[in-house]
């Protein structure tokens, strides 16, 4: 850690962000902020470093208008929808704190402990910084992306190792960390496929995002406004978030950035070694969840909707759309915000461009990433009606495809050694499952997705039924042949093909609906 302040994020470029026109480069804060009517989005490629950098600057932009306008109201909302951010008060707010975001400062190192330098657990104990990069080997984690070793960690720039570390903090899983406990809770986003309502441009995403002004928003200070976190706060017990603004800058893990003293003076700053120990640990409370996590039906009860192996986000779209019941799903307050906001500027037929972006772990174990993309009808996200006929649907989809997956199973167990035992159909179905199967029949269905989930929008209720069932007799279709294509031409396997082709045809009988010619089926079918 340098003595001397170094790298204010005010004005030194660390953000990436993709501008009209394509073209990508880097920005500090004022900048960014200044030039968000000219940004179509963030750059960033690491989805937890994106979510993570969104909710910064969610907070920043919440913190600055409360701070400057006091309370805002949905009407205040629209009207910066159209006419821009009001820059002034967040640039008035960010100089007022400048002094709190130096990355390198001896006291107030930004989203970092400086206690970390005096602590007995960490004063002489180093870390490569792979430790706060979820996709890279350290430790005893398995090799993802990298085959670094934790001895000789290459050196990365500074603004890189920042995004990182927001990242981390944000969806570092629970588990062992050893200074000064034994084992730390995990940071706000962990295991979540955090949503995320984008606009047309960084200043409309913001404003779509942004929370509401309450009388409790005083309270609610990301950890840049508080004093420095002493080693007495990162052994004691957990605390739960005072609002938006804390779960999103919540110091997860105790972290201390340290400039390469090879690069120190020579260009950019560079990190190569961190201190590290556990956070502000997290108490999550059920009656206040992350405004960005969805939830969606589990075994027995609600669960956070997070990236499954093999399914695409789209399948649990259900998650985030209103469910009067509260059975079925519970959607991310995020979205009834923009829900709200769009409604104000009397924006009722257009469709909400969403993201979904996050990392499923399993302990302290990087299983998958993934940043996924879908718009959803403005009606579907403001109307209970609407809203459970696509969750209908949806469920209708998954019951078909188990349906044509046991049928694939038991033509695949034909064929097997013991047909007739239970194993063998085991055997079969996990065979199945790692087939092309799945992919290609939900594959048609994600290709007929964008348009009927416009004319659902629109009111064209008829007609989005009848183009979804023929996608799904598409799907079928497809499937069957796939599933064919598994057996081979034996005469065991035409066998089994002519005894379950009459319980296939039966499974697309229902998709006939009487609002559809028989001969458009049969074109479809065959075509």
């Amino acid at each position: 850690m340098t003595s001397n302040p170094t790298l204010n994020l005010l004005d030194s470029a660390w953000i990436p962000v993709r501008l009209r026109g394509g073209s990508v480069t880097e920005l500090g804060l004022l900048a960014l902020f200044e030039q968000a009517n000219e940004i179509e989005s963030l750059a960033e490629t690491s989805p937890p470093n994106l979510v993570a950098i969104h909710r910064l600057l969610l907070a920043i932009t919440h913190r600055a208008l409360s701070q400057n306008l006091g309370s805002w109201t949905d009407t205040d909302r629209a009207r910066w929808f159209h006419d821009g951010l009001p820059v002034a008060s967040i640039h008035a707010y960010l100089e007022h704190w400048r002094d709190r975001f130096w990355l390198f400062h001896p006291t107030h190192p930004f989203m970092q402990v400086a206690a970390l330098t005096q602590a007995e657990e960490t004063r002489d104990k180093f870390k490569p910084w792979t430790q706060i990069a979820l996709e890279s080997a350290n430790g005893n984690s398995p090799v993802v992306f990298d085959h670094a070793v934790d001895g000789m960690p290459t050196a990365i720039s500074a603004a890189h190792a920042l995004r990182q570390l927001l990242g981390f903090l944000q969806f570092t899983p629970g588990g062992l960390v050893k200074v000064f406990r034994s084992a730390d809770k995990a940071g706000p986003m962990v295991n979540t496929a955090a949503v995320l309502p984008l606009g047309q441009t960084l200043s409309q995403t913001l404003l779509l995002g942004l929370h509401p002004y309450e009388r409790t928003s005083a309270l609610d200070q990301p950890s840049w406004e508080q004093p420095p976190t002493t080693t007495q706060q990162l052994c004691a017990e957990p605390q739960p978030a005072k609002g938006p603004c804390d779960r999103y800058s919540r110091l997860a893990r105790a972290v201390l950035l340290t400039v390469n003293e090879v690069e120190e003076g020579d260009g950019p700053p560079q990190v190569r070694w961190i201190r590290f120990g556990a956070g502000v640990a997290l108490l999550e409370d059920e009656a206040a969840p992350d405004p960005m996590s969805s939830y969606r039906a589990g075994a027995t009860h609600l669960v956070r909707l997070n990236f499954a192996e093999g399914k695409a986000a789209w399948r649990d779209m259900g998650a985030l759309l209103p469910d009067t019941s509260g059975k079925e799903a519970r959607p991310a307050a995020i979205l009834t915000w923009a829900t709200n906001l769009l409604n104000e500027i009397g924006d009722n037929d257009s469709d909400v461009p969403v993201l979904l972006a996050g990392v499923t772990s399993d302990q302290a174990k990087l299983l998958r990433w993934r940043s996924e993309h879908f718009s959803l009808p403005v009606a579907a996200l403001s109307r209970a009606d609407v809203a459970a006929l696509i969750r209908e649907t949806l469920l209708k989809t998954e019951t078909l495809y188990k349906k044509m997956r046991d049928l694939a199973s038991q033509l695949l167990a034909h064929t097997l050694s013991d047909p007739g035992s239970l194993e063998t159909h085991k055997r079969a179905r996990s065979m199945v499952e790692l087939s092309p199967l799945p992919a290609v029949f939900f594959s048609v269905a994600e290709q007929a997705l964008p348009h009927w989930l416009q004319r659902i929008g629109h009111g064209e209720i008829e007609e989005a039924t009848q183009e979804w069932n023929l996608a799904l007799l598409r799907a079928s279709q497809n499937a069957w042949s796939t599933a064919l294509n598994l057996l081979g031409t034996s005469s065991v396997a035409l066998k089994a093909q002519a005894q379950l082709y009459g319980r296939y045809l039966s499974l697309l009988q229902p998709l006939r609906t009487a609002t559809q010619p028989t001969e458009l089926i049969t074109k479809e079918l065959t075509s």
